[in-house]
């Protein structure tokens, strides 16, 4: 089994493998038109079933591996949803009709969604919980759906939409990185902690939800600088289309840089207190975006786009601690449903900038970090109360250096759960 830096680069490697297939999608869909001519509404189905099946249903999934989880048989669930998410993807260049291709896509967002509770908690076994640990873990999937253009346009330009198949191959491979993790000790201790844990944790309802509320809003405001940003610098910068570009790059690098960032802030100064100054942060940012002129725009954009990634892994970390009996249910939540809301709020936006203008869209924008940050001075760090005893989340200091030095600097100590009375 190799040591801990490795299996969490593997992970992150497999879960970049698997977050590949949300960005292939949009990439496919100029194929489908032009081969099979598909119209704008077809187009519209695939992206939402690819959508909504690899988001919603990630709850119901969730719960499965919870329940799987309590007997020791969830992990089977990992490599069988990412072999089938490059599945889905391989039979739509073999699939010659509109219904075969809207199900072979929503057979890879099935994959992708029975990915992510379960994976999200074997990072947190194989990292410790750690807040760097599941920060690369994240990154991980940030890198793999950037990925996407580049991994599959060369492909489908060389050989059309029959060398679909292909695109299956990247899920084989993470497949194969992501098994080393999916037994021996760990794997056993894992299960003996969700059994114990039955026993003396309780689930902090009020908090996961306020901080599902948090996560949408925060949804909502990335995604919505999203669609609406290259548009918005094409019109405030001169030579708009190439400056639409690099504001775009620079959107997707400051979300990279931010996913690290906040798994090592908060290791520094608490993962509550750096959420707070992020989502103030991201507000001020955003205000930046919709009213700062010419190209210094840019600079904006970077940091709201890192702001609003900070507090990203620790949603999930935030989440399973406030459920800890049902951490398949957090992480389904906070990955899936929570995180993938505002893509249902962009049409109430596009209405606003229909009848204003980009920047009074962008500037309404500033008010959802603001209420984010507003509920989060209400979240306590996780506490389980059992009878006359207190089961509190805190950070467990390393053995001694050697230890520290086999995690590796890039990874934090794991958090802990210890009694106290």
């Amino acid at each position: 089994m190799p040591d801990n830096r490795v299996r969490t680069v593997l992970l992150a490697a497999g879960h970049g493998s698997v977050d590949l297939y949300q960005g292939i999608v949009p990439v496919l869909v100029p194929f489908l038109v032009a081969a099979r001519h598909y119209d704008y509404l077809e187009v519209s189905g695939f992206v939402l079933a690819a959508s909504v099946l690899s988001s919603v249903v990630q709850p119901l999934f969730g719960l499965l591996a919870d329940r799987r989880a309590a007997r020791g048989t969830g992990r089977w669930l990992i490599p069988a949803s990412m072999l089938t998410t490059g599945l889905g993807v391989a039979l739509i260049g073999v699939a010659d009709s509109y219904p075969g291709t809207l199900l072979a896509i929503a057979l890879s967002g099935v994959g992708v969604a029975a990915y992510h509770p379960e994976a999200a908690r074997l990072a947190r076994s194989v990292t410790g919980g750690g807040h760097v640990g599941m920060s690369w873990f994240s990154l991980g999937g940030n890198v793999g759906f950037a990925l996407a253009p580049v991994i599959a346009t060369p492909v489908l330009i060389a050989g059309g939409l029959g060398a679909a198949p292909l695109l299956g191959v990247p899920a084989v491979l993470g497949m194969l990185a992501t098994l080393p993790m999916l037994g021996g000790r760990g794997a056993a201790g894992s299960r003996r902690a969700v059994r114990a844990g039955a026993e003396n944790w309780t689930d902090d309802w009020p908090a996961f939800r306020t901080l599902s509320t948090i996560i949408v809003l925060r949804s909502v405001a990335y995604v919505g600088m999203s669609t609406f940003l290259g548009l918005f610098v094409q019109q405030r910068i001169p030579h708009g289309v190439a400056a639409s570009g690099l504001a775009l790059f620079v959107l997707y690098a400051g979300g990279a840089v931010g996913t690290v960032l906040g798994g090592r802030c908060a290791v520094r100064w608490g993962r509550l207190r750096t959420l707070r100054v992020a989502y103030l942060a991201s507000s001020v940012a955003l205000a930046g975006v919709a009213f700062v002129p010419g190209p210094a725009v840019l600079a904006f954009v970077a940091a709201a786009s890192l702001a609003l990634y900070v507090p990203f892994s620790l949603h999930i970390t935030l989440g399973q601690d406030y459920l800890p009996t049902r951490m398949g249910t957090a992480s389904g939540v906070t990955l899936g449903l929570a995180a993938s809301a505002g893509g249902a709020f962009t049409p109430v936006l596009g209405v606003i900038a229909q009848v204003s203008s980009l920047q009074v869209t962008l500037g309404c924008l500033v008010v959802l970090p603001a209420l984010a940050w507003l509920l989060a001075r209400r979240l306590r760090e996780p506490t389980v109360e059992n009878s006359s005893r207190h089961l509190t989340i805190e950070p467990a200091p390393l053995p001694d250096r050697a230890a520290g030095a086999a995690l590796g600097r890039g990874l934090d100590q794991p958090p802990a759960h210890r009694l106290g009375r």
